[in-house]
């Protein structure tokens, strides 16, 4: 069925392309946003419509750098995958060193997140970060997202909220789903290196609420020599009652994809000629995933109160085989290590607030709850060959329970002065099974406790102040909360890790929209970490190391001077650091310190829209004494497109200027056929997608 499907997909892209246009018009992005979905799922929609970047968010929120971004802003972004969508977070970079299917890289804050670690997203209440994962602490997914069906995303970066914990120091991202469509779309893209992709979406009225339901299937292949053969599918349905007193929504989602990957190549075989930019070190990399989920909202507001409860329950697993060092261990059979897992994942949280008036000041006081258990199965590291077990070096089965308690105090002290106090307990519950040995198994429990505050000063001319205080942290892997011996060397200790490692920061920050039609915060940031986890190339995995330290500037722009021009700009600068390091021996690897993003959306006469963006990434030490560096990168995207009634046809180009700079690089010892057996050290790195050029045409009925 698969194939059959993609070779009708194919067709319609070859010589059906021209019988297509004729008949397609503009999905669901070009109509305005529908009303909001969840009305007490954040305090800031409560009091403003989202508009895109443009919402107005004086008095509403807490810091500089939070905020909220609707589909108006969605909808002329070209994407070339989806975890760009975290790219609407000012500052935010999602890069890629592996296939389509697996986590993505991310970096926000001078943090190499690797693939999700100190940076939180939630999707419809579901929390979408894994713990003690088979690839990385805190891996991120965020592929099972159809885009054209978001509604908004709110953010925030550093640890002054007290609704959000673990892997959130950095920032963290809500995404909601949209609970019904102005009309249903069908939408095709087709591209370069056999981009296919198609999605269907439509809602209905069902009794007192809105039913949606959307899928998605893509295909691509990429420009790389092992062609990628990627086939991803997706899948949601949604139910949303939704009164002005109270409401609630099923949301029930599915994704399943399976792909050849190409990791990192080592720097030196591309000069000498021995690989090419897109060739690979192991032809047989590959990975296949599945995520399947289950989750209801209900809220309710009145004058005095508003509360809300989410649960959820959530299937995933996944297989992913990788070589990052070529020959170094295994001279003859290669380097080639399987990571698997499967989990099942049920949770839930609730949050009550009451709107009072104590001693003659405006006070709303917030208490929460939050309760996660992963039941995590077979979570297996292999040596491989062509995906064929060769060692088991781990295999374990784990459970990991955290539950999390959270107070907010909001009060308004003076018409021009109020504060956010809030306090937050977290405590885990870790139990792991070691299968191959069992002085690794055990059992820990750890709790901590999390102060905030922010004091807020404003709005005058239009301009708010903010200053903020709090404590994070992030959890370790539970493998190595217990662990006792090194699984590749069992006569060999090895030190345990903390169960959760202590974050602490401060932020200083400004809001403004005192020229008309302009919104510019600036944040002066700074945070301090007891543990710090980097990639090691050699195990594929992040590995704990000592206490770093980071600050860094931040200004983020988005100007809308005419009704048909909408620009904006923003700007993060970092450095990041070991504390107990000496000084020329303490970068942080792969730490980003220069993200620049900026674009324009031009809606011309004639039903004609345009719209260019930059996105530039740079500074980016990969060794200690910063003698290695990933080298600056910076992409081009241009998109322009038509629309007429119920008929859009749009172009886009990524990369325009056909960039050959790296996406991703690390600096590590790998060893190709015919080199020492010792390996080399060097940089090994993955390039960004060439030029390619996509076109999307869609209908809506």
């Amino acid at each position: 069925m698969k194939n059959q499907f993609r070779t009708f997909v194919r067709f319609l892209f070859g010589r059906g392309l021209s019988i297509a246009l004729c008949t397609l018009s503009e999905g669901v992005s070009a109509h305005p946003l529908p009303e909001d979905d969840n009305p007490s799922s954040a305090l800031v929609l409560d009091a403003v419509e989202v508009q895109g970047r443009a919402t107005d968010l004086l008095g509403v929120v807490d810091s500089a750098s939070q905020g909220v971004v609707g589909q108006p802003e969605f909808k002329y972004r070209p994407l070339s995958r989806v975890g760009e969508l975290v790219e609407v977070v000012p500052g935010t970079v999602a890069t890629q060193h592996s296939g389509t299917g697996k986590a993505n890289q991310y970096f926000l804050r001078g943090f190499n997140l690797d693939h999700g670690t100190d940076f939180s997203v939630t999707l419809d209440g579901v929390p979408m970060n894994l713990p003690t994962h088979a690839h990385g602490q805190g891996y991120l997914d965020l592929n099972g997202i159809i885009p054209e069906l978001v509604d908004r995303v709110e953010f925030g970066k550093g640890p002054y909220y007290a609704d959000v914990g673990d892997f959130s120091s950095a920032g963290y991202a809500r995404m909601h789903t949209l609970h019904r469509l102005p009309e249903g779309f069908v939408k095709f893209t087709g591209g370069e290196y056999d981009y296919y992709r198609v999605v269907a979406a439509n809602s209905n009225v069902l009794g007192t609420g809105d039913l949606l339901y959307g899928a998605e299937v893509n295909f691509n292949d990429g420009p790389w020599k092992r062609p990628e053969d990627l086939e991803k599918f997706n899948g949601m349905l949604r139910y949303t009652i939704d009164h002005d007193d109270w409401g609630l929504a099923l949301n029930g989602k599915a994704y399943r994809a399976h792909w050849d990957a190409t990791n990192q190549i080592p720097e030196r075989a591309m000069e000498s000629g021995q690989l090419g930019l897109y060739g690979t070190m192991d032809a047989s990399d590959a990975g296949k995933t599945d995520r399947y989920s289950l989750s209801a909202n209900v809220w309710s507001r009145g004058d005095s109160y508003r509360n809300q409860l989410d649960v959820y329950a959530v299937y995933y697993d996944v297989a992913l085989f990788s070589n990052f060092t070529g020959f170094l261990d295994d001279p003859v059979h290669g380097d080639q290590i399987g990571q698997r897992e499967k989990r099942v994942i049920v949770g839930g949280s609730g949050e009550q607030t009451w709107f009072n008036r104590w001693f003659g000041f405006d006070m709303d006081n917030t208490i929460g709850f939050q309760v996660r258990h992963d039941a995590i199965m077979d979570l297996t590291l292999n040596h491989t060959e062509r995906r064929r077990t060769i060692e088991a070096i781990t295999r374990a089965d784990v459970d990991e329970t955290a539950l999390s308690f959270y107070f907010t105090n909001k009060s308004h002290w003076l018409p021009k002065f109020r504060t956010v106090a809030g306090l937050r307990s977290d405590t885990y519950f870790f139990d792991v099974s070691d299968r191959l040995y069992s002085q690794n198994s055990g059992s820990e429990t750890a709790s901590i406790v999390s102060p905030k505050l922010s004091l807020i000063f404003g709005p005058w001319q239009d301009t708010e102040f903010f200053v903020n205080l709090g404590y994070g942290f992030h959890s370790n892997d539970a493998r190595g909360v217990t662990t006792r011996i090194d699984p590749t060397d069992p006569t060999r200790s090895q030190s345990r890790v903390p169960p959760l490692a202590r974050q602490r920061g401060a932020e200083g920050g400004v809001r403004t929209q005192y020229v008309q039609g302009l919104n510019s915060t600036l944040a002066v940031w700074w945070l301090e970490s007891d543990s710090e986890l980097v990639f090691a190339g050699d195990a594929g995995t992040t590995e704990p190391t000592g206490k770093s330290e980071r600050y860094g500037v931040e200004w983020t722009n988005y100007y809308k001077p005419l009704d048909w021009l909408t620009l904006d700009a923003d700007f993060a600068f970092t450095s990041a650091s070991f504390r107990d390091a000496p000084r020329g021996a303490n970068d942080i690897p792969n730490s980003v310190g220069r993200v620049i993003s900026a674009g324009a959306v031009a809606e011309l006469p004639y039903n004609v829209f345009a719209t260019v963006r930059l996105r530039h990434f740079g500074h980016v030490p990969l060794t200690e004494d910063g003698n290695a560096d990933a080298g600056d990168t910076t992409l081009v995207n241009l998109g322009v497109g038509y629309r007429y009634r119920q008929l859009r046809l749009a172009v886009d180009v990524f990369n325009l200027f056909d960039s050959k700079s790296n996406d991703i690089a690390y600096y590590y010892t790998s060893r190709l056929p015919g080199e020492p057996a010792e390996g080399i050290d060097g940089i090994l790195k993955h390039p960004v997608m060439p030029r390619q050029v996509r076109v999307t045409a869609s209908i809506s009925f």
